[in-house]
């Protein structure tokens, strides 16, 4: 797997967590094996900016997913598809207020915006109720997981 992190933001970044978290994910999801991922980090001014050029928002926001070839999970029974799985924006400022909020670290918050995207990259939205739901129960699984795994040595 080829996970990229680059932290453009300014901000203090576990890049080395956020690479083995994004393995963790994808290795999860049955991503195949030799998918690629980049993941920049961003300011809030380059984030304002893509956010209105891409999606139509105003202003900053937390995280945004730039799918390139449509991978989708693997199922059990199926080989996963080779491919670039594509690109997560993060903004390190925006998490650190939210994180502020949620009465958790902004390391926290990031795993969260990183999970989430991911999840976006494979086609998961919250749109809907029912999709609000699957989304955000397998976000909560994966988390889940991720914090009771063993540390790397």
């Amino acid at each position: 797997m080829s996970i990229e992190v680059l932290n453009e933001s300014g901000a203090t970044l576990d890049v080395q967590g956020l690479t083995r978290l994004s393995r963790f994910v994808m290795d999860r999801m049955r991503v195949h094996p030799m998918a690629e991922l980049c993941i920049k980090a961003v300011d809030e001014d380059t984030m304002t900016g893509l956010n209105e050029k891409w999606m139509e928002g105003t202003g900053p926001t937390d995280v945004l997913a730039f799918p390139m070839d449509e991978l989708r999970p693997g199922l059990v029974n199926e080989e996963p598809e080779e491919g670039i799985l594509g690109d997560l924006m993060l903004c390190p400022t925006i998490a650190e207020r939210q994180a502020v909020t949620a009465g958790h670290s902004t390391e926290a918050e990031l795993e969260l915006l990183t999970v989430h995207g991911i999840l976006h990259l494979l086609g998961y939205d919250h749109a809907e109720p029912e999709e609000h739901k699957e989304m955000f129960g397998l976000q909560d699984e994966l988390l889940a997981a991720w914090r009771s795994a063993p540390a790397p040595q």
